[in-house]
């Protein structure tokens, strides 16, 4: 079959309820988004997990596209699914697609972000544009041996909306109108490329991951604090020194090494992220010049 420019994936978890929700009214009208004259694919990441009111069956989705496991046969749902997708939409799969857009909610307040995993020069031209477009923050995953195996990796140019917060299994309009805006912003950078109108932003900002934090945690593994009151809901907001990061039960500060000054809490409290033992993640602002060769990346991928 042919070919098409952008795979949009909705409920890669299957409890994060607002895309999916967003794809089933596009499919009903299909005016609601403006696609800016692309070839559009749209689909349920997880599709069973979704049924199911969970983030997954087996294992994390998002966590499965590992090069080590996509070279398994058999395995759980999860690992299935993602050779599933990367055969029927991969770059070599039966109906490939040059660009996937990952459409997620967090229960932090994240806002509407936008997550980069590595350094890929098409991802960071596409980032850049819509960065330029909307002015919304871009979450720089890198190093972090912890957390790979994302589902946008393995696509020649891939981008992760974020939007929060928003609690799991929640329906709000917010989110919502947040993630159409996004998503058509995205179309919008990608048909400008292509047809070479594109006016590149001199630089572009991001929050480069320094790694992670968990909760001071006892014996058990059971949390002996918790983020502290004065630091939830201050994702993006930089640390300044004797900031308190956690609290006991009865509202005393915690001590914990301190904190880099300036550097930038993400994802506080992200609520899928206390199985993977993250309070947060750490992150620091650097602004980079626009690269020139990002832009024909890009372009090389939608001619």
């Amino acid at each position: 079959m042919a070919a098409s420019d952008v795979l949009v994936v909705a409920g890669t978890h299957g409890n994060e309820l607002n895309a999916p929700w967003l794809l089933e009214q596009w499919n009903r009208q299909p005016d609601l988004i403006n696609s800016a004259g692309l070839s559009i694919q749209r689909l349920v990441g997880n599709p069973q997990a979704r049924a199911a009111m969970r983030r997954y069956v087996d294992r994390d989705l998002n966590r499965s596209f590992r090069v080590d496991l996509l070279e398994q046969s058999g395995g759980d749902l999860e690992m299935r699914r993602a050779r599933e997708l990367l055969g029927r939409f991969g770059p070599r799969g039966d109906e490939p697609c040059s660009v996937v857009l990952d459409l997620h909610s967090t229960t932090a307040a994240m806002g509407c972000s936008l997550v980069l995993y590595g350094r890929r020069p098409a991802d960071l031209a596409l980032a850049a544009l819509v960065q330029s477009a909307l002015g919304l923050p871009i979450y720089l995953h890198e190093s972090d041996s912890a957390q790979t195996g994302f589902l946008v990796e393995r696509w020649p140019c891939g981008l992760v909306v974020e939007v929060g917060p928003v609690p799991q299994g929640v329906l709000e309009a917010r989110i919502v109108r947040q993630t159409r805006l996004a998503l058509e912003a995205c179309f919008e950078a990608l048909a400008s490329v292509r047809s070479g109108v594109v006016r590149l932003p001199r630089q572009v900002v991001v929050h480069r991951h320094l790694g992670s934090c968990d909760v001071p945690r006892g014996e058990s593994d059971q949390p002996q604090a918790l983020v502290h009151q004065r630091l939830q809901g201050r994702d993006w907001v930089p640390f300044k020194p004797l900031d308190a990061i956690f609290e006991a039960a009865d509202g005393t500060t915690v001590e914990t090494s301190q904190m880099e000054h300036q550097s930038i809490p993400v994802f506080i409290n992200e609520a899928a992220y206390a199985e993977k033992h993250i309070a947060f993640s750490l992150t620091r602002r650097e602004v980079w010049a626009m690269e020139p060769q990002w832009l024909d990346h890009l372009s090389e991928l939608l001619s």
